[in-house]
């Protein structure tokens, strides 16, 4: 893959829409061979900008209340990617016909191909980031793969040489009453189903599952069970393929172009843009004598935290005070009411003249009046949440950088109930703070939210809109916020002998267990 600076780009030849469809003839890859075409920075960083909101919807849907693959799950992802613009990235099935959106789904499955090494790159790095990659990667293969009918996927695995043959009707007839027993459907529609015949060692999470019959080492797959033996080479392969990646991306980075598009590439933000100010919700323009208000019932804790610090030491560190800063800008609070805002509370420590001189020039930088002009954006739930707190500093993310005790007391001061506390505490112990942070939104609002809080500027939003009567509620605890963490393919356990159900198990099932170590 080349890479052009901008200026290049009108030397470059962009592929006929008849080119890219005979390289790129199927919607599913696994990615085996690295793209080899020429391609400009901008193009290459918009495209892998678009692949990351798109695992990172993949990855809100996972933390939905709706079970995954399932209907509901499906359409929650498709209705996410939808809101965001992005939907020809699942819209890129051979079984649509439509001469407009060939080139359009041509055009997406270089998208894919190229944006998955270039996310390779940026997530092969620590083992925390190779696991993310891999569980929303291996996500969305296999939601791509449920949309796609029975003779694309058969093209799909003749193309990749994966050697599944139906069982002729002969041997399907001498097990029939066997696979009657094994099959996880209405037996009537058997005769319509396809059985391939596959080694047990690539069906071992349907072993696991009890749902193939098995003789004489093979598993004896439905058709409709296909797409977990295929997620499952899908997933070894790109367990294998990261980690050759990370053993050439010192070589790589040698190009100082595509180690500045990497760097900190999985902590970029792909959100809203809230640096507008304005105020849609009140009717008014935002004025310092109302942030009191607001901050009790529109803030998210980390601003709330931060204000009531204020408002308490009449003083801020520099971290506090620029994470602050941008969120009143971005809620509306102008320039002016901003200058007045922070001078009325530090001239309660301080002399005028002294504020002035050492605080009021970052005010100005922070809305582009100062240095190099810049307006700059509120910091995202992301960067707060990767923020180095030090002692004596108030910014961050509560829910990560407070300790418990005072997280509890934090949340009962803000009349939390003790239920959702426990529930909030819990999440934040295994590390999802902005799942942490959409339960507090859910319990101090008595709604859900669908979308999850990616942004302090989103969570402010969404609770004018509820104040303002713009959404209805949802019944609060109508559903609880299912968390899975992102990991490598789970080990299967060896039943335990004193369960009465253990001696089901064949000793071709208690083999593939053995094996699945090796699989791992």
């Amino acid at each position: 893959m080349e890479f052009q600076s901008p200026r290049h780009l009108a030397r470059r030849t962009l592929k006929n829409s008849s080119k890219l469809k005979s390289e790129y003839p199927h919607s599913l890859q696994l990615y085996s061979v690295p793209p080899s075409e020429t391609i400009g920075l901008q193009e290459l960083e918009d495209w892998a900008v678009e692949r990351l909101k798109v695992l990172r919807a993949v990855e809100r849907v996972n933390l939905s209340k709706n079970t995954k693959f399932s209907d509901d799950w499906k359409n929650a992802l498709k209705n996410d990617l939808q809101k965001q613009n992005i939907d020809s990235w699942y819209k890129l099935s051979s079984s649509i016909k439509d001469e407009k959106m060939d080139e359009i789904i041509c055009k997406t499955r270089q998208k894919d191909h190229v944006s998955h090494f270039l996310l390779r790159l940026a997530y092969c790095r620590t083992e925390e980031s190779r696991r993310w990659f891999i569980s929303q990667e291996t996500d969305l293969f296999r939601f791509r793969f449920s949309m796609e009918n029975s003779e694309d996927i058969r093209i799909f695995m003749k193309e990749n040489k994966m050697n599944f043959q139906p069982i002729p009707d002969e041997e399907k007839k001498k097990i029939l009453t066997k696979l009657i027993h094994a099959m996880s459907f209405n037996a009537s529609k058997i005769d319509t189903v396809e059985y391939y015949k596959v080694p047990f060692t690539e069906a071992l999470d349907l072993v696991r599952h009890r749902k193939v019959y098995l003789q004489a080492g093979y598993a004896y797959v439905p058709n409709d069970e296909l797409v977990s033996i295929i997620t499952a080479m899908f997933r070894s392969h790109l367990s294998l393929a990261m980690a050759l990646t990370i053993r050439s991306l010192p070589e790589l980075e040698d190009d100082h172009r595509i180690r500045r598009l990497l760097n900190d590439f999985d902590k970029r933000y792909t959100g809203q843009d809230f640096n507008a100010l304005q105020n849609k919700f009140s009717g008014a323009a935002i004025t310092p004598e109302m942030l009191d208000g607001l901050s009790k019932q529109s803030y998210p804790l980390c601003m709330r935290h931060l204000h009531e610090t204020l408002r308490s030491t009449h003083h801020l560190k520099h971290g506090g005070r620029i994470q602050y800063g941008l969120f009143i800008k971005g809620i509306g609070l102008s320039l002016e009411n901003s200058l007045k805002f922070w001078r009325e509370e530090f001239s309660k420590n301080m002399d005028i003249d002294k504020f002035e001189k050492q605080y009021a020039y970052t005010i100005r930088h922070n809305y582009g009046k100062e240095g190099k002009r810049v307006n700059y954006s509120p910091h995202s739930c992301i960067k707060i949440i990767n923020a180095s707190v030090g002692p004596g500093e108030n910014h961050g993310c509560p829910f990560k950088h407070f300790d418990a005790a005072l997280l509890r007391q934090k949340m009962t001061t803000n009349r939390v109930p003790q239920p959702a506390i426990q529930e909030i505490v819990d999440l934040v112990t295994r590390h999802h703070y902005q799942i942490a942070c959409q339960r507090y939104f859910e319990a101090t609002h008595n709604t859900e939210v669908d979308s999850g809080i990616q942004h302090p500027n989103q969570y402010f939003i969404e609770s004018q809109k509820i104040l303002n009567g713009e959404v209805k509620e949802k019944p609060k605890g109508a559903h609880k916020v299912q968390t899975i963490r992102a990991t490598l393919p789970a080990k299967v356990e060896k039943p335990d002998p004193t369960d009465e159900n253990h001696e089901i198990l064949s000793e071709s099932v208690l083999a593939a267990i053995d094996m699945d170590d090796d699989f791992t």
